[in-house]
């Protein structure tokens, strides 16, 4: 499999003169841990991520003082680079600029290994230089559990038709999955996400199996947890 096959495509994107209470607001909102950050002709700049937003002097989590030692062999582009990230109010000065990114045709494989060796959680999809999805531990996660156990090549070509047409079917209907929640293995059709109603579950099952050349259909659709306080 490919990014293209699993990755999210309905990314919510910042803008580097965005204010970082308002990034994030955005983050809680939207429920997500991280998002990039374009320009105005829609360039990848940047990720703002929880982990960018962690020491602010607003809430008291800014860094403390550095003890004598460690603060005189601190050069002073560190300090500058702390005092930046802890006091800017824009999202353009407290941004990861050397994002790792893929391609819409990175293997999976290669995408795993970034983020293992990047210790980061999700990798931008890029097509020309714009964000053309996202994928994230979690979705590959969600290839993993879609495949059977002899699976071990790339995506098939049919697989692929099968995908398309399935998404195609869905379009417009409020009740639509998201992309990313629809994969196809050898015939095969793993859909997930949540629901609101066993008739929403029905109305997505039966627009997969009436496109032509679904062998199944396996509903891994649940509704949405309600958290504990």
């Amino acid at each position: 499999m490919r990014a293209i096959n699993v990755m999210a495509t309905a990314v919510v994107l910042a803008r580097p003169d965005l204010t970082v209470r308002d990034a994030a607001k955005m983050l809680v909102d939207y429920h997500i841990s991280g998002m990039p950050v374009v320009d105005t002709e829609g360039k990848l700049v940047g990720m703002i991520t929880e982990g960018d937003l962690l020491h602010r002097t607003e809430i008291g989590t800014e860094l403390k003082r550095r003890t004598r030692w460690l603060e005189f062999v601190a050069s002073t582009r560190e300090l500058a680079s702390e005092y930046v990230k802890e006091h800017s109010r824009l999202v353009g000065d407290v941004m990861t600029t050397n994002v790792v990114t893929a391609t819409e045709d990175t293997p999976l494989a290669e995408i795993a290994e970034l983020m293992e060796r990047h210790g980061i959680k999700r990798v931008p999809v890029l097509k020309d230089g714009n964000v053309t999805g996202m994928v994230s531990r979690a979705d590959l996660v969600r290839a993993l559990a879609s495949v059977g156990p002899d699976v071990r090549g790339s995506i098939t070509p049919d697989d692929s038709a099968i995908r398309d047409a399935i998404l195609a079917a869905l379009s417009g209907n409020r009740w639509a999955l998201l992309p990313q929640n629809v994969v196809v293995s050898k015939g095969i059709v793993h859909l997930w996400g949540a629901i609101t109603s066993e008739e929403e579950r029905q109305a997505i099952c039966v627009t997969a199996r009436n496109v032509p050349g679904v062998k199944e259909v396996e509903s891994h659709l649940e509704y949405p947890s309600i958290p504990l306080y």
